[in-house]
């Protein structure tokens, strides 16, 4: 059970780095006056899985409250 914790650990903030790293490219990609639109729309889909992805670990690490 332990090492399930801490496997997810590792995924979320291997997924948490990617997203902030997505974040930044897409800021960059859209300050170019004459960016690629189907690149950013690509990038912006690719950080929406991330964040479910991220809010789906989340979820799993935290213990179900009682009713």
């Amino acid at each position: 059970m332990h090492q399930d914790t801490e496997m997810l650990h590792q995924q979320l903030a291997t997924l948490m780095q990617e997203h902030r790293e997505l974040d930044e490219a897409i800021a960059q990609l859209q300050a170019q006056a004459d960016h690629d639109q189907f690149k950013a729309t690509r990038m912006k889909k690719r950080k929406l899985l991330l964040k479910d992805m991220i809010s789906r670990i989340n979820s799993q690490l935290i213990p179900d409250q009682p009713a």
